[in-house]
């Protein structure tokens, strides 16, 4: 299947490489945030060597380069306009023409701005990349912009505020719907839009109804009692609306909308592929399954995260014992790009460790220069390694898959996991290992929550998923439970905030089983004891290609398919094997030629609010027993220990946390979206030089902004750049009088 890092990639080279320009040499010209994404995907060694010179950023105080066209990669803010602008008015030219390449759609009044200006006259062409969206793996995408999570579900503090908090919550589902169709842009889909509708609860945070942010004022008593909407009148219709404004719904429907809109501007859109058939996008919600971000899981990828410093699912820093023998602190990059990584990381932690070992002792024997018996034990992986000198890279791979799963191990043992992790099981399965119901899960808890050799952030996971499992507790059991457990005020804090994502923590005597229309499902099949328990996802996954997923859970916002492909589609996919029993085969390359994995069809799945390492892996697992190509993404990707924290500050806005250590940002009121956006990608010029006439300054290692390479002629000047958060700008409207004028020099 199509890997949306290489679709990334090969976009952002085909946009350098369609710039030929007489003298063969270009400039790349960047901002910040499109260096981010450009760098996510591509090394600058790869960059420099489609003939371009220099690498620099629009931001900085830049030499003249009048030899050289210039190939402008940026996100198409106001700033970034006025700087293109400036380089070529007021006598400046500043290279010898301009090739501009936007991350995301420019709006009109910007486009007008630039063609009436006097830089005009340099433009060579223009084009909308719709790529601002991260590819952080093959079948799995991120937004970035883990603040979401609190403009999502932390709840307005009063009446006073909460119309502010709304207004500010529809700009960043405005902005994750842009990013959506950017994604759906990229893969040439215009799906079929579902979204998930909870029956157990419903619009939560700033989208609940208060009487501040309803439309219209409460109809009078009497017309809400009728039985018919006709009867009931419009302004109860429209009273009652709100109720069904939950996340995903609002959601869903604006990502139709941005897709409706590059439709109407790009009437071509989709390209036809007769074999492919029509993609679904599913969009839902964190709060669709609590228990998956809480519980332990013990697959390599998920089990690192949890337990291991890696910074971003990326980044992680070990000892790595040197041919000499001394161990130094090195920071590996867990990526695509590390194909041991890529064949372990969805397997269960002992089947992960079990192939490391048979990879390494192949390793070995293809070695013809070692002489030795290969390795037994872990242990032996971590002798070997530093007597293969030779090896330096591929000794790196395993010394750092090695550290990994040895220091797993280390804390599964240390923090008493087997016994915190069966618990867990049995409160979110609903059953025992045997298949029964749990009768002593309090007797099983009790002395977990008393241990001081349990930490307590694994105490408030056990809670919380027990007070799941019940359907909330009584408020006494609840403080005997946090009394017993010890627990710090921001801990019950992150307990009692489950509210806010639509969990019943209190239970009354009279409180009655709450209807959920999307259930664990009971399997019959072989797995791991500690490892029952399947997020939600996979189920609406498994249902959505059999074609029984309830169209009251997951309605469609507008196109809905015809019955026949529907069915076509079930009976030619359904798989003939268990999930469970077949073979891990997930890591493996498609066969070289096959005609049916390039045109299976497409089901691309949306979690607003964060999405699980775990419902990664499900993404590959299905991906290939049910014969689909399937994405998923979020606006971010978390883990449990993140959960909980921003569980802890989610009633203040996230004061403190990681994501968001300031809070939400502030609103005045509403603006137009581009205002919005440029906001968020705001970056300041770099100060104006003490003297006219600088000296050339050679560029910095390639680790910074500015790159170059040796040409006659060329200069550059250094620069500094800071992460950005991801966002997708707005799509300005084709104007029909206007597209002549635009016709003239942009390319598509």
């Amino acid at each position: 299947m199509s890997s949306l890092i290489t679709i990334i990639r090969n976009k952002f080279l085909d946009a350098i490489r369609s710039v030929n320009p007489p003298s063969r040499w270009k400039i790349l010209v960047v901002d910040e945030h499109s260096q981010q994404l450009l760098n996510s995907v591509l090394k600058q060694f790869d960059i420099l060597e489609e003939n371009v010179t220099l690498i620099e950023s629009i931001t900085n105080n830049r030499e003249p380069q009048q030899g050289f066209d210039a190939v402008y990669m940026l996100m198409p803010t106001s700033a970034n306009v006025d700087r293109i602008i400036r380089d070529f008015s007021a006598g400046r030219q500043q290279y010898a023409g301009a090739h501009l390449f936007f991350i995301d759609g420019l709006a009109e009044e910007l486009f007008q701005q630039l063609t009436s200006s006097p830089a005009e006259r340099f433009l060579r062409g223009l084009q909308d990349l719709y790529v601002n969206f991260w590819a952080i793996e093959a079948q799995a995408f991120s937004l970035r912009v883990p603040e979401n999570f609190f403009s999502m579900y932390s709840p307005s503090r009063s009446d006073n505020t909460a119309r502010a908090d709304r207004d500010r919550l529809e700009e960043d589902i405005r902005f994750a719907a842009k990013s959506i169709a950017n994604v759906c842009i990229t893969l040439n889909e215009f799906p079929y839009i579902r979204y998930y509708v909870p029956a157990h609860h419903g619009p939560l945070g700033a989208l609940r109804p208060r009487d501040s942010t309803r439309d219209v004022p409460r109809p009078p008593e009497n017309s809400l009692r009728w039985r018919t909407n006709l009867a009931r009148g419009e302004q109860a219709r429209q009273y009652e609306a709100a109720e069904a404004e939950v996340l995903s719904r609002v959601l869903a429907f604006e990502v139709q909308a941005a897709l409706d809109e590059y439709k109407r501007a790009n009437p071509e859109f989709p390209k036809q592929d007769r074999a492919r058939q029509r993609a679904t996008l599913i969009v839902t919600e964190r709060a669709m399954d609590t228990v998956a971000p809480l519980i332990h899981e013990f697959t390599y990828q998920a089990m690192a995260n949890d337990l291991l410093p890696i910074e971003d699912g990326s980044k992680y820093t070990y000892k790595f014992q040197s041919s000499v023998g001394a161990y130094e602190d090195k920071t590996a990059i867990l990526s695509d790009a590390d194909t041991v990584w890529t064949d372990v990381r969805h397997l269960h932690m002992r089947e992960a460790i079990d192939k490391l070992m048979a990879d390494f002792n192949k390793f070995l024997i293809d070695n013809a220069g070692f002489k030795g018996e290969g390795a037994a034990t872990l242990n032996d992986m971590k002798d070997m390694l530093a007597s293969l000198p030779q090896y330096q890279e591929q000794r790196e791979k395993f010394s750092l898959h090695l550290s990994m799963a040895q220091e797993c191990m280390d804390i599964f043992e240390r923090d008493k996991l087997p016994v915190v992790a069966t618990v867990e099981q049995n409160c979110s399965t609903g059953l025992t290992s045997e298949g029964k119901t749990p009768k002593t899960l309090v007797e099983e808890m009790v002395p977990l929550l008393d241990s001081r050799d349990v930490l307590n952030s694994n105490k408030v996971r056990v809670i919380a998923l027990y007070i799941q499992y019940r359907e909330g507790v009584p408020d006494e059991d609840r403080r005997r439970l946090y009394q017993h457990a010890r627990l710090s005020r921001p801990e019950m804090d992150a307990v009692n905030a489950l509210v806010h994502l639509g969990v019943r923590i209190n239970r009354g005597p009279g409180d009655k089983d709450l209807k959920r229309r999307i259930k664990q499902k009971r399997s019959n099949e072989e797995e791991y004891e500690l490892s029952r328990y399947k997020p939600l996802l996979r189920t609406v996954i498994e249902d959505q290609v059999a074609g029984k997923l309830d169209p009251a859970a997951f309605p469609y916002v507008k196109d809905y398919p015809t019955a026949a492909p529907a069915a076509l589609s079930a009976q030619v996919t359904a798989p003939t094997t268990s999930l469970r029993s077949a073979k891990p085969s997930w890591h493996r390359a498609a066969r070289t030629g096959s005609a049916t994995t390039e045109t299976r069809q497409r089901l691309l799945v949306f979690v607003a609010g964060g999405m699980t390492y775990s419902e990664m892996r499900e993404t590959y697992l299905l991906s290939n027993q049910l014969g689909k190509d399937i994405y998923v993404g979020s606006t971010h990707a978390l883990t449990p220990r993140q959960f909980v924290d921003d569980l802890k500050v989610l009633e203040i806005n996230g004061v403190g946390s990681h994501a968001a250590p300031n809070g939400l940002r502030d609103f005045r009121g509403p603006r137009p979206y581009q205002a919005f956006y440029d906001e968020r990608y705001f970056t300041r010029d770099a100060p104006l030089p003490r003297q006219q006439q600088q000296q050339t300054q050679r560029a910095p290692p390639l680790t910074k902004s500015t790159s170059s390479r040796s040409v006659p002629g060329a200069s550059a000047t250094a620069s500094t750049t800071s992460v950005n958060s991801s966002y997708a700008p707005t799509n300005g409207k084709e104007k029909g009088g206007k597209d002549d004028k635009k016709r003239r020099f942009l390319r598509f």
